[in-house]
């Protein structure tokens, strides 16, 4: 709970109010149900990718067990926010505890960051892959997975840990009223009545700290990967090489895009229908999570021909 004077009177925001599509609450329902539909091919695809993994020993690999922790963040932030964007969208519960917005905050933020922090680790998993096949297992061990896994959850822990804090410190006198329907730091702040800079800045560390070194790396390790490709005499051989990267590229992008959109948008696209905002605000938070494992059951051979045997 946020409690202020203001103007000579107190004010408590014991709620925040999240929104469906502005000024059109009678079609928020045709929302729902496609919200519905990913929130149940995410939960399914996710899972049906951790099954396969933990039942097929030959997929007991470094890349795979990184591709089941990717799983895991997906599943996470999918349960951290489809719920609340349904009850949004499909029964206009559109209220929320302060509490419970700034626990969302923290979990949505957390996931992203160990989502981007994977796709690095993949990123170096597959450069080891090309670069040195035959020690390819040897150099990446699995208590070496364990304490990468380790280094990935505990950084985005303690990197975002102090965000729901610095949103609870802030008095909030103005407008409860959020942008979007789930709950986000940059979107809180800017409803407080006080001096956010701290806010501002910790926010801006966190992201070059964390998204923006992590691209960094990604594309350093692709610059090394070309280079590895280019150096193998069989051309066949060259296209296998890239063939093994093709989902992870494609993880990246399904990650980073609509990331950039949203920026985009919202730095730019002020004159743009809050339609088109709510849109990009959406795509941003369900669609990855949905589109990973499709990615992965679609290009990977060994996962696409397990999930065929389960099938039949």
């Amino acid at each position: 709970m946020s409690t202020t004077s203001f103007n000579g009177s107190t004010v408590n925001h014991q709620t925040f109010v999240l929104i469906g599509i502005p000024g059109m609450q009678e079609r928020n329902s045709w929302v729902a149900f496609p919200l519905c539909v990913l929130y149940i091919l995410t939960l399914f695809g996710n899972l049906t990718i951790l099954f396969v993994i933990k039942t097929e020993q030959s997929l007991h690999e470094p890349m795979y067990i990184f591709l089941s922790i990717l799983s895991c963040s997906d599943l996470g932030l999918a349960m951290s926010t489809m719920p609340t964007m349904l009850g949004v969208y499909w029964f206009d519960a559109r209220e929320i505890s302060f509490t419970a917005c700034l626990t969302q905050m923290y979990f949505i933020h957390m996931f992203q960051c160990i989502e981007s922090a994977i796709l690095v680790a993949m990123a170096v998993d597959r450069f080891i892959a090309i670069r040195d096949p035959l020690r390819y297992t040897s150099l990446l061990p699995n208590t070496v997975i364990v304490k990468i896994g380790i280094v990935i959850l505990s950084r985005a822990f303690c990197l975002l840990l102090p965000f729901p804090f610095l949103i609870k410190r802030l008095p909030f006198c103005r407008s409860n009223v959020l942008s979007h329907s789930y709950c986000l730091h940059p979107d809180m702040m800017h409803l407080a009545c006080a001096d956010i800079t701290v806010n501002i800045l910790y926010g801006l560390i966190i992201v070059v700290s964390t998204l923006g070194l992590d691209v960094v790396v990604i594309l350093v390790s692709y610059v090394l990967i070309l280079q590895t490709v280019l150096r193998i005499a069989s051309h066949t051989e060259r296209l296998k090489a890239l063939n093994t990267c093709v989902s992870h590229v494609c993880a990246i992008l399904i990650f980073y895009i609509p990331m950039i959109g949203v920026t985009v948008v919202h730095r730019f696209g002020r004159h743009l229908s809050p339609i088109v905002h709510v849109m990009m605000a959406n795509v941003y938070i369900t669609v990855p999570p949905v589109l990973n494992p499709i990615v992965y059951s679609v290009k990977t051979k060994q996962i696409r021909q397990r999930i065929c045997k389960m099938f039949q």
